[in-house]
Parts: structure tokens; sequence; C-alpha cells
């Protein structure tokens, strides 16, 4: 009895903690504040695509084997044929009662069950990608900027102005032909070979990795050279702070004052930066996929619009959404983690 009760007054002592948490007060406020931009954002998205002209039952009507009396009976099977504010309404109520995010036009599917098959996909891509750039803009940007205004400076300068210089897709295209001279080594085209089934859980891995390593690099060129222009430019500052000079002056290491002191204070802009980088991967995420036939949400994303298929173009919004609020949200739990200067509730 006396150890039930011990117990209960350690769980309440627990939640009440939680509960009274700086931390714990900031996810939850932030969480009410993306529910509320969500909403926005999906009935912003919502009526800007129909401001277009034509909707999907449109495209149908150019096939002749199609009767108009089928054309209406899908207008009212879809929904087409309410008004705007009743077709966005009713969306989201079966969002909120049933999770519902309706069926696909084209696929004639569930589209959850779509997304969940092209998320994977995605994921894996935008996170080797989050991981490639950062891996390497990060020490090349500290490198230029122990190394100012030296050769090794000047050609990281220039290769970062170079692929800041160049958009995705002509990035992608060169990686095309690339890919094509150097044929059959780096294979273009899905996400894995004929005879995937055929090799063991290690070769499953290393298939799939092979397959990723021009799409990555597609999406990671423009990433990786702004990165590490930022990465140079905040460490250039911190580096002429005084308190970066006293340390020089007391004889400590310079890896020390560079690692431990400077790098330190200026990795703060760049966590702020990752939380919109792993959205802007997803938005960038159609090019790589398109261009090599990566099956992810992105290029599901970009044929639901050339289609004109409503309830997949809204829900991949709303999906996009969702990763910039927890990008962010990330960001500034990783912030108050890096200084702990940082109060969150302000």
């Amino acid at each position: 009895m006396t150890s039930t009760k011990i117990s209960l007054e350690t769980g309440r002592d627990w939640l009440m903690g939680l509960v009274t948490n700086e931390t714990f007060f900031y996810v939850v406020k932030r969480i009410l504040q993306a529910l509320f931009t969500l909403l926005l954002a999906t009935a912003l998205s919502f009526f800007i695509m129909k401001l277009s002209p034509g909707d999907y039952v449109d495209t149908l009507r150019q096939n002749p084997t199609i009767s108009p009396e089928r054309i209406e009976e899908l207008r009212e099977q879809f929904g087409l044929n309410k008004s705007w504010p009743e077709q966005f309404g009713l969306w989201l109520w079966r969002i909120l009662r049933y999770g519902d995010f309706g069926t696909s036009f084209v696929y004639q599917r569930s589209v959850a069950s779509l997304l969940w098959e092209r998320i994977p996909a995605t994921l894996l891509l935008a996170i080797a990608s989050l991981f490639c750039t950062w891996a390497i803009a990060i020490p090349f940007g500290i490198l230029a900027a122990v190394k100012q205004n030296q050769a090794t400076d000047r050609i990281l300068q220039v290769i970062s102005y170079t692929g800041q210089g160049f958009p995705s897709f002509i990035t992608a295209l060169f990686l095309l032909i690339f890919a094509q001279v150097t044929s059959p080594l780096f294979p273009v085209g899905g996400m894995t070979s004929i005879n995937h089934a055929e090799f063991s859980w290690f070769g499953k891995i290393i298939d799939v990795g092979w397959h990723m390593i021009l799409p990555t690099i597609a999406l990671s060129i423009t990433s990786f050279a702004g990165l590490q222009r930022i990465t140079r430019g905040e460490l250039l500052d911190v580096l002429r702070q005084d308190y970066i000079q006293t340390a020089r002056a007391k004889g400590l290491p310079e890896n020390r004052v560079i690692y431990v002191h400077a790098l330190r204070n200026a990795i703060n802009p760049l966590i702020t930066i990752l939380g919109f980088e792993l959205a802007g991967l997803f938005g960038g995420a159609f090019i790589a996929e398109q261009f090599f036939n990566w099956p992810g949400l992105g290029r599901l994303t970009l044929q639901a619009v050339m289609a004109k298929d409503q309830y997949l173009v809204m829900a991949s919004l709303v999906m996009s959404a969702v990763l910039l609020n927890i990008g962010n949200l990330i960001a500034d739990l990783l912030l108050k983690v890096a200084d702990p200067r940082i109060r969150l509730d302000s």
C-alpha cells in the first residue's frame, strides 16, 4: 500500500514537473499555432488552386467515348458540382472527423494510402541530402574561414558561387548526361534494380543507396553552396570578437579556439536554417524525383497538379506545411540545447 502511494506521488510530481516545464509549454503552444497555420495555408492553397481554369472532369470531356451524362455523374461523385466553400468545408470536415483526406481522382484510391507509399522514399532522399550537405558544407565553411583570402578560400568561394548559380534542374540535367556517359556505372530510373528482390538484405541496402547517389547530389548542390557561405561568414564574424583574441592571447590551441569557442557561437544561425532546410528539400525534391524517376512525394504532387487531382494536391500541401512546422520546432529546440541562454518563452 505504501509503495503504491509513493508511486502515485512520484508520478504526480513528474506530471506536474512536465506541465510546468518551459519546453513542454513551448511545444504545446507551437502545436496550437501550427494547427491555425495549417488551416490558413490549406484554405489559401485550395482557393488559389480553384482559381486556375477547369478541373479534373473537364479534362475528361476531350475523350469522345465518355458521354456528357457520365461527366455529370463524375462531377457529382467527386463533389465538384458544389461551390468552392462547400468543397473545402466538406474536405476539412472529413479530415477532422474521420482522418480521411479524400479519394484521388486519377488513382481512384485513398489519398492517405498514396501518401504513405511515397513519403518514405522522399524522406530517405531528403535526409540523405541533408546529411551530405551538412557533413560537407560545415567543414568546408570552417576551412574557408580559417584560410581567409588564401588560395583554399578562393577555390571554395568559386565552388560555392558556381553551385548557387546552377538551378536544380540544370544540375539534374548535367547529372543525367554524366550518367549516360558513364553507363552503367550510375543507375538512373527508379529506386531499385529489376532484380532487387533476389538480393540479400545487405545487397538491397546497397542497391537503394547506389540509386540514391545522383538524386542526392542534384538535391544537395544548391543547399551545400549556400550553407558553406553562411558558415564561412558567421565564423569570420565570431573570430573577430574580442573574447576570441583573448583566448588566443592566453595560449589556447588554435583548434580549441575555433571548434570550442568560435564554432559554438557561430552555430546558432545555422541551426535556425535547419528548420527551413527540411521543408525546402521536400519542396525541391520534385525536380530530382522527376528527372531520376524517383517514386517519391514530390513527383506524385507534380503529377497531381498537372492532372488537377485536387484532394491529392491538398493533402501534399498539408504534408509540406506540417514538415515546415516540425522543422522549425526542431530547430528552436536545438537552439535551446546549443545555447542555454536562450529562453523559449521569449
